[in-house]
């Protein structure tokens, strides 16, 4: 790259993480339980579990995103089993020491979720818990300390447990209104300390995770899927308007689960599979909380398994009412799509399919495919002429501590990749505003509940089954990112 960064000078650097992966303190100040403080630890082989009692019967459920529990299910903790999100990384005590690192490296910005039961402990009281609002509002001032900008997910997989029992993971419209009282909450507590918002993590994993794993057809799953993305975007949109009416200068975005997939080979079925495929997957989300409403291949995409949503009129001029400001996405691998039989398969946590042999994948099954993110980029700017932020991009890996060091140059490795992607993007006309990259400390892996899955610059000692003095020590690409951030990318070495 050449001395001068394609990158703007208010660009902003920083790192991203959840509430549910890094906070811990899950019974503290007031909290009540998330769907996430009943997930049992899992590893590449064995899947994490949501755990509860029915009918007397203590049982568990193969946890996905977006999923809930069996009807009539209660969630619950039971002593044999291992939550790794109880104690996470103990962001809840230690944010100040980590925030403290973050400015070390420079951060312009930190993207972070609020737990929701830390607001409203059981998702329906009429009044929030204080000590909920206490806590975060100690941690955006000292993130103002710094000058980090909070970035702040509203909902980051992390539902009341209460309300997702009481509603059946968003079966139920009485959600919207739940969502809408929270919201307004946070942007009337938080007026002047947040800018930025994004209201649902990844909001399209429920269709993503059908499709990935297969449902066997089950035209039942696709319309709980559909459905309560529909009331997902009503509420979204609801706290679009919100937030721009308690303070017009917030900026409210979406957050797309954001997967490049490309045809398996040149046959015509594998590219309309391939279109259908970004379609159902990426855009269909993307479209409605973008352009304010429902796309034109959204009929064929219910059709196809038999859907009736519940939309009224008023659900119609809401989405319309409510756009987003910016469109924000993940990004960490690609995908092939074919309709043919194929044998070099992946294998790995949320990855399936057919293997792409112009690729190296990590040993989590994920693909490393840094001119993905570059096409990703631009299609998606050009599709919306939003300004985008990339909010989550790193790379999983088992990392060594030798003599009180990390040296983790195979991530660094990745990160550059993806950046010089990026400045591509850039160069040709796309509006990047932000990159964060996920786990900027270590901290517990959303699909497999390990710690051993590691994506942070800051190490954290502590194992996948919760042992550990939780000491935070600089890894090499700690002071890599922090070069990169000092230079707004023109030293990448």
């Amino acid at each position: 790259m050449s001395n001068k960064s394609v990158f703007s000078k208010e660009f902003l650097w920083g790192g991203a993480t959840a509430a549910n992966q890094v906070e811990g303190g899950y019974d503290e100040g007031g909290k009540g339980l998330s769907v996430t403080d009943v997930q049992t630890a899992g590893s590449l082989e064995v899947p994490r579990y949501l755990t509860y009692t029915l009918n007397g019967e203590k049982g568990k459920i193969v946890s996905l995103p977006g999923q809930g529990l069996p009807k009539g299910a209660k969630g619950a903790v039971f002593d044999e089993e291992y939550y790794p999100n109880h104690v996470a990384i103990d962001f809840y005590h230690r944010y100040k020491e980590d925030i403290k690192l973050f400015a070390e490296m420079g951060f312009k910005v930190y993207r972070l979720s609020i737990a929701w039961t830390r607001i409203f402990p059981n998702g329906d009281e009429k009044k929030p818990n204080q000590e909920g609002l206490d806590f975060y509002r100690r941690v955006f001032e000292e993130l103002k300390k710094y000058n980090i900008e909070p970035l702040v997910t509203i909902s980051h997989y992390e539902d009341p447990l209460a309300l997702s029992e009481k509603y059946g993971d968003w079966s139920d419209r009485k959600m919207i209104d739940e969502f809408e009282k929270y919201a307004k909450v946070l942007f009337k507590e938080y007026k002047g300390l947040v800018k930025y918002w994004l209201t649902f993590n990844e909001i399209n994993s429920a269709l993503l995770m059908l499709d990935m794993f297969g449902s066997g057809g089950n035209d039942e799953d696709y319309q709980h899927a559909y459905q309560k993305l529909h009331y997902q975007f009503v509420a979204s949109a609801r706290a679009v308007k919100a937030a721009h009416e308690i303070d017009p200068n917030n900026v409210v975005g979406n957050m797309i689960c954001g997967v490049a997939t490309y045809p398996g080979t040149t046959d015509p079925a594998d590219v309309i599979a391939n279109r259908y495929n970004w379609e159902q997957n990426i855009l269909y989300c993307g479209d409605v909380q973008a352009k304010g409403k429902y796309p034109t291949y959204a009929q064929r995409l219910w059709d196809e398994h038999n859907v009736k949503l519940d939309i009224t009129d008023k659900d119609l001029e809401e989405l319309k009412a409510g756009k987003v400001d910016m469109y924000t996405f993940s990004y960490y691998m690609s995908n092939l799509v074919t309709t043919h039989e194929v044998k070099d398969k992946v294998g790995g946590n949320f990855a399936a399919g057919a293997k792409n042999p112009y690729l190296e994948y990590s040993e989590w099954g994920w693909a490393t495919d840094p001119t993905g993110l570059q096409y990703y980029l631009e299609l998606m700017y050009d599709r919306y002429e939003l300004p985008i932020m990339v909010v989550e991009n790193g790379l999983g890996a088992v990392d060594k501590l030798e003599d009180g060091k990390v040296h983790d140059s195979y991530r660094i490795d990745y990160l550059r990749q993806h950046i010089q992607a990026m400045a591509k993007a850039i160069e040709n006309g796309v509006d990047l505003r932000g990159y964060t990259t996920w786990g900027c400390i270590d901290c517990i892996s959303a699909g497999t509940g390990q710690m051993s899955k590691r994506y942070g610059f800051i190490y954290v000692d502590r194992d996948d089954k919760g042992n550990g003095s939780l000491e935070r020590l600089k890894k090499d690409s700690f002071y890599w990112y922090k070069k990169v951030i000092e230079s707004n990318s023109t030293d990448l070495d």
